[in-house]
Formats: structure tokens, C-alpha cells, sequence
């Protein structure tokens, strides 16, 4: 596998709680950057938007969107990233998806659940964090409201080179959207990347995107023009984060922890 890790950032917006529309809204979208990248990344809860009826619009692993998720996968060779309204047994969870196209399916389930928008209510946070080695690449997925939790989002051991985070975060708190990303990058010595959704939803929330790819330094790989639907690609190369790991191995000083879950 190469070094370097080709990857698409989605910005568009999220017709409310209309499923069939967003897949073929994503659908199209992908029809245009096929052989172009490695990874596709969807914004959080991408066919729905950030809904709280989690019990109407729940589906399973097997259902609509991940089916249709799987066979773009499989027919555009690419792996997609994003989150989508999940149910498992009685209950419900934001859950966040990392399919390869080989078929191989990977799933985190959010561990912060937005106290705000009293999604604790109708979602179950997750427990466990989801690390995936895909192209050489160690992936880590986390979702929206998890970025503000540094302590959640450590890079224990170098155990992830590039960090995901998939939003609906809305225009009033983009300043600290985008300077948590910059953080969580240069404090954990990897690639960040951040994917949020444009326009305005039922509940009068405003997203301007903010997009981003953020280097081990913190500086701007790439990034979106606020509230404009675009496809943010960005080129990662391993070989030069390993080289900074190995220059600067400020993670050897990394306190350890335990993290009760």
C-alpha cells in the first residue's frame, strides 16, 4: 500500500429527515470523484439530519442506508465514513459507519451524546472506541460532539494515525469547530479531519460547513468555503507524519490513563 492516503470531504446539505432523497443526493455526488480518492466522508447523520426521532427513522445494520452505502463501496472502490440513526434490539444509536469495499463493515456508536439538544433522551451512548487499518492507514471515527472530549479522543500509543470526525455542528459555535480540530491534531501528532454539513435545518439550525484536513502541526491541509456544497479533497501522507513521530516524539511523554467506560 502507498503512503499516501487519497480523501474526499462531503459538504452539502441534508433534506430533513427525507432518507431517500439524501442517498440519492449522495449518490450523485459520488458519481462524480470515483477514482479520484480512497476514502469518502459523509457528515453526521447524513440521511437524515440531526433528527431526535430516533425511534421513527431508526433502521438496522442490514436496512436502506448501509446497503446502499456498501454497494457505492463495492462499486466505486473507495471506503465511506459518515453516521446514520441506528437501532439494535430496543434501542437506539447515532452510529458512526466505516464500510470498505471489500465489504468489510465497522461501526462506532457515539460516546457523547449532545446534552443540548437532549439527545440522551433518545439515543444510547456508545463505549468503545473504533480504530480500523485500512491502506496502511490506522482510522479512527469519532462523532460530532466527541471532539470537545480530549480526553476520549487521545491517540494513546500512536494507535491511530488519522482522526475522523463527522458533524452537524452548527454556524453559532464554528470557532470552536475549527480550533478543536487544530488541537486535536497537533495533541495527538496525526492527520484530522473534520466533515460537516451545510444549510439550515427544521429546527432553525444554520451549518456553514468548515470542512477541514489538518496536518500533525496544525496547519490547513485543505478546507471548504463556508456554505457552499463542495467535495474537499486532500492528499495525507503517512510517510511524513511517521517522520515527524519519530523527530518530535512528544507522545513517548504522554501520560497514561485509565478510562472508565
Amino acid at each position: 500500500m502507498g503512503d499516501v492516503l487519497r480523501v474526499s470531504l462531503i459538504q452539502t446539505d441534508i433534506v430533513w429527515e427525507d432518507k431517500r432523497a439524501n442517498l440519492d443526493k449522495y449518490a450523485a455526488i459520488l458519481s462524480h470523484i470515483t477514482g479520484d480518492c480512497d476514502l469518502v466522508v459523509f457528515p453526521e447523520m447524513f440521511t437524515t439530519g440531526f433528527s431526535m426521532r430516533a425511534e421513527d427513522l431508526a433502521e438496522c445494520i442490514d436496512g436502506e442506508t448501509i446497503t446502499e452505502v456498501k454497494k457505492w463501496s463495492r462499486n466505486y472502490n473507495v471506503a465511506i465514513a459518515g453516521s446514520f440513526i441506528a437501532r439494535a434490539g430496543n434501542v437506539c444509536f447515532n452510529r458512526g459507519f466505516f464500510i470498505e469495499p471489500d465489504g468489510s463493515e465497522h461501526y462506532y456508536d457515539k460516546r457523547h451524546l449532545f446534552r443540548m439538544g437532549e439527545e440522551g433522551r433518545h439515543f444510547v451512548s456508545g463505549s468503545e472506541k473504533l480504530v480500523v487499518n485500512y491502506r496502511g492507514w490506522n482510522i479512527c471515527l469519532l462523532v460530532c460532539y466527541d471532539l470537545r472530549f480530549p480526553v476520549w479522543c487521545r491517540n494513546v500509543g500512536n494507535e491511530y494515525d488519522l482522526l475522523l470526525f463527522v458533524a452537524n455542528w452548527p454556524q453559532s459555535r464554528s470557532y470552536a469547530w475549527r480550533n478543536l480540530l487544530i488541537a486535536r491534531a497537533i495533541e495527538n501528532a496525526a492527520y484530522v479531519c473534520g466533515v460537516n454539513r451545510i444549510g439550515q435545518d427544521a429546527t432553525s439550525m444554520v451549518y456553514r460547513g468548515d470542512k477541514m484536513a489538518i496536518g500533525v502541526k496544525g496547519d490547513v491541509v485543505a478546507e471548504s468555503e463556508p456554505f457552499v456544497p463542495q467535495v474537499v479533497n486532500a492528499e495525507l501522507d503517512l510517510s511524513k507524519l511517521k517522520s515527524f513521530r519519530e523527530k518530535f516524539p512528544v507522545w513517548k511523554d504522554a501520560d497514561e490513563f485509565v478510562l472508565k467506560k
